[in-house]
């Protein structure tokens, strides 16, 4: 299964993320979101898959956060998403996502579930096998 990996180039965990998907030969397409920016559809099949909703997509160390950040609290959904459709900045980086996972932001333990089961199955095994 190909996920869909949304990075930007100056992004530190996106090429972390990058470097384990490649090295882990999990199949994936890049894009690049401030070169063909997310539509709100996509941001809301997004938010969909999310546990915690908006509070996983949005960067809160982006400056154009903090320029927006009051508008962001009063915002309704549509109107969040419409900001965030014109200011791609905003959102948190690397993004995986298939069919039915997500993940925001790279972290060494998560983005494990993007391995096929087989793969996760015998990792599983040879731990237990060596505890």
């Amino acid at each position: 299964m190909t996920i869909d990996f949304l990075t930007t180039p100056s992004c530190t965990s996106c090429r972390k993320a990058k470097a384990w998907l490649n090295e882990h030969e999990v199949d994936y397409t890049e894009r690049n979101i401030f070169v063909d920016p997310l539509s709100k559809a996509e941001l809301k099949y997004i938010l969909r898959l999310s546990e915690t909703g908006t509070d996983d997509l949005i960067s809160t160390r982006s400056d154009t956060y903090k320029v927006f950040k009051k508008k962001i609290q009063e915002a309704t959904l549509d109107e969040l998403l419409d900001l965030l459709v014109k200011h791609p900045e905003m959102i948190r980086r690397p993004i995986m996502i298939d069919t039915r996972r997500l993940q925001v932001g790279y972290n060494d333990d998560e983005i494990r579930r993007f391995l096929p089961r087989k793969i996760r199955k015998l990792d599983l095994e040879r731990m237990l096998a060596d505890a």
